[in-house]
């Protein structure tokens, strides 16, 4: 096994410690390069117990980098044969939900930072282009700031039933709301793509959600897609597919829409075999 792992101290007394573990197992026909992207965020790092350890089996050599979302990544070739890539962590959480929404208010395209100028455009799963009419024939009159993100959550989670066994990688957000079905990163997607299409900068996050709390858990383990939206002068955290706050989640990587935040990239013919996600508290 190869690993390659980061430190920090943690500072604070938590309420929860959370066991963070995923794992993939691939079939490859030839060696092939990957693009691994399964750190915890740096935002997360004070909060690490442990150090959170990437392991390859077999060992090969990792290189890491940020991407240009400053997410933290690892390069690597993997050989040709059976190829598991897998890491574990364990973070210090404060066990309390996701902050409320105060009536946050919404900044005109003029004055809005160069820097979140981009999460206004379409990407490529958020095709603003053809959900624009469909944003301001219904959006286009009402609200403005945090009320209007949240009547279009709203709307997301009614308009979206979750079914896990329809889950599609090339579904967008167009699709999703044409089909009526789909997995948290669908309901992401819609949702970031009517903001942008009024005029809020909205941007995809993915990462670890325990079940803490939750009515209905997901059965099958793995990873949660949620967004953020710039209103006034900060990134605001919803999630059109809870649409609740939530307690246990752990921010992984930022991105457009989920083509920049693959977990794992390859670039070449490869078959998973095996995928396992874990998020729990631990005693």
């Amino acid at each position: 096994m190869n690993q390659y792992a980061r430190h920090e101290r943690p500072d604070f007394t938590p309420a929860l410690r959370l066991a963070l573990e995923c794992h993939f197992q691939f079939e490859l026909p030839s060696p092939t390069p990957m693009i691994a992207r399964l750190w915890t965020h740096q935002s997360r790092l004070s909060d690490l117990e442990t150090p959170d350890q990437l392991r390859t089996d077999p060992p090969v050599p990792l290189q890491a980098f940020h991407d240009e979302f400053g997410n933290f990544c690892s390069r690597l070739v993997a050989p040709a044969g059976c190829f598991g890539i897998e890491i574990a962590a364990v973070v210090r959480d404060s066990g309390q939900p996701d902050p409320p929404h105060p009536d946050y208010a919404g900044t005109p395209v003029e004055d809005l930072p160069e820097t979140v100028l981009g999460y206004l455009l379409g990407s490529r799963y958020c095709d603003t282009d053809l959900m624009a009419p469909i944003a301001w024939s219904r959006f286009g009159t009402r609200r403005s700031g945090q009320a209007l993100v949240q009547e279009i959550c709203d709307y997301v989670q009614a308009q979206i039933r979750f079914d896990y066994v329809q889950a599609r990688a090339t579904r967008t957000a167009s699709q999703a709301h044409a089909e009526g079905v789909g997995v948290c990163r669908d309901y992401a997607h819609l949702a970031i793509t009517l903001c942008r299409c009024m005029n809020v900068p909205a941007r995809y996050c993915t990462g670890y959600l325990t079940e803490i709390g939750s009515p209905t858990p997901e059965a099958p383990g793995d990873f949660a897609a949620w967004i953020e939206v710039w209103l006034e002068g900060g990134w605001r955290l919803f999630d059109p597919r809870n649409n609740v706050p939530r307690i246990g989640r752990v921010l992984v990587a930022r991105g457009r829409d989920a083509a920049d935040v693959a977990m794992i990239h390859s670039f070449g013919l490869h078959r998973l075999t095996n995928f396992r996600v874990r998020a729990e508290p631990l005693a």
